[in-house]
């Protein structure tokens, strides 16, 4: 009998959904900034920033939140540590993209979309208010 219970709850309704959106709009709103006040070229760079922190965060949350219940204590943890290494896998290898693939971009543009996208998951106990209990 296998022990694990799939979760069910939509993905637009998961504690991490708020912190990914927010990260979303921290992105974009940084793209903007740096657009206006730089140059496009910053300006892009600073949205691929944003998305190299967003798109691995986003992985993470749907790895973490594929299954709930007590009886499926093992696997969670086994998809927290699964979900953290490809998380860091898939950053390294958007960073890589970026780089290669992407001319002209400002790296301090880059950056900053990164850090501020990043500054946003790092403060995200103080975003979701409440939990959902299972």
């Amino acid at each position: 009998m296998d022990a694990r219970t799939p979760n069910r709850t939509p993905f637009h309704r998961l504690p991490a959904f708020p912190v990914l959106l927010l990260q979303a709009c921290v992105a974009i709103l940084a793209a903007l900034i740096l657009w206006f006040f730089q140059n496009p070229v910053a300006g892009y760079s600073g949205l691929l920033g944003g998305l190299v922190a967003l798109v691995p965060n986003a992985y993470f949350a749907y790895r973490v939140y594929r299954y709930s219940g007590a009886r499926s204590a093992q696997a969670i943890v086994r998809e927290f540590y699964s979900g953290e290494a490809g998380k860091i896998i898939l950053t390294a290898a958007l960073f890589v993209l970026v780089w290669v693939g992407v001319k002209p971009l400002e790296a301090t543009a880059v950056f900053a979309g990164y850090l501020a996208v990043l500054a946003v998951g790092a403060s995200g106990l103080l975003i979701v208010k409440r939990f959902q209990k299972h």
